[in-house]
């Protein structure tokens, strides 16, 4: 696999690039590791797969429930897929009609998130069974069960040194686990991503996403806050960085703004990318050492999911409205 032409990315011009429509609305979305493919779990219970330079478009079938979660291997020749019925599903990837090689039922009730581990040996899942669980890719043998959490797991991810994984809930706790003895050794205290709504008797929020900065000394952690009507949808975006060698907060990011912050990476070159769905659906841009945004972009509809191509330029999002759309931080074409 190649490595990509660098290009550097220019947030504040930001603009969508490509956009496919389906039949029905998207929850998840991702590039996969070869930057030749989008991906994207739709609501019909099917997955997606655009070619990005042809626009072909391909259908694959093997859940009975939304696919929320999406990981691959390594060299991009997997594709693994998580569902709300709790099933794990492996594809071959870049073939022409591709099916499933293997489907297991992973976690009782919603499998919310998976995760590959850098050697793309291992494949964490999290769900509503408050478990989290890591198989062998070789051959779906289930390895080690987590068990401490004391809510929906909604997030997962591999350290980069690849000797611990991080679980984030529903409650704003996320356990850091050491793969080798599956022991839990510390926890983030991310609690500001939870709210109980006494009037309509709800848990809200939780962990959406983890990413671990380039340069190894933040976790960020991404959700929402202020849920006066969570069922409503009333609610305020909130990123949390932590400081990796303390596990203390360190800055956190509240952008004015009526949505949701579905997930957040760092980009190559520092700064911090989030994806938001809600009233307003953003693109959001922050500087770490910076709790208000440098740039935002406004999408035309709610977005539910984001990834950052392998290029530092591209960025696909899932939406609402039946389409998934990249968006090019970059001029746009004379």
């Amino acid at each position: 696999m190649s490595e990509p032409v660098p290009q550097k990315a220019d947030p504040a011009q930001t603009h969508v690039a490509i956009e496919w429509k389906y039949s029905c609305p998207f929850v998840s979305c991702r590039f996969d590791p070869t930057g030749r493919f989008v991906f994207a779990g739709a609501q019909d219970m099917t997955v997606q797969r655009w070619e990005i330079g042809s626009g072909t478009n391909v259908s694959l079938t093997g859940h009975s429930s939304w696919v929320r979660a999406l990981g691959f291997s390594p060299d991009g020749q997997s594709l693994y897929s998580g569902g709300y019925e709790g099933r794990l599903v492996w594809w071959p990837a870049t073939v022409d009609k591709p099916e499933p090689a293997r489907s297991i039922e992973a976690h009782t009730g919603w499998l919310r998130c998976l995760a590959v581990s850098p050697d793309g040996q291992l494949i964490a899942t999290g769900g509503n069974d408050n478990l989290v669980k890591l198989w062998k890719a070789a051959d779906g043998t289930l390895t080690q069960t987590l068990s401490g959490h004391a809510a929906n797991v909604f997030s997962v991810q591999f350290h980069p040194a690849g000797q611990w994984l991080l679980s984030g809930d529903l409650l704003g706790q996320v356990h850091q686990w050491e793969l080798s003895t599956a022991k839990l050794l510390r926890t983030f205290d991310a609690k500001e991503l939870h709210t109980y709504e006494k009037g309509q008797a709800v848990n809200y929020g939780g962990v959406r996403s983890m990413a671990l900065s380039p340069d190894g000394k933040s976790l960020a952690c991404s959700g929402l806050h202020k849920a006066t009507n969570p069922l409503g949808a009333v609610q305020d975006p909130l990123i949390m960085e932590f400081d990796w060698d303390s596990a203390k907060p360190r800055i956190s990011h509240a952008p004015d703004a009526k949505t949701i912050a579905w997930r957040a990476v760092y980009h190559p070159e520092g700064f911090l990318l989030v994806g938001c769905g809600g009233t307003d659906p953003l693109l959001l841009f922050f500087k770490s050492d910076q709790d208000k945004e440098f740039s935002r972009f406004k999408m035309p509809n709610t977005a539910r999911d984001m990834d950052l191509h392998r290029d530092g330029v591209q960025v696909v999002t899932a939406h609402f409205d039946n389409h998934v759309r990249i968006s090019r931080m970059a001029p746009k074409p004379a």
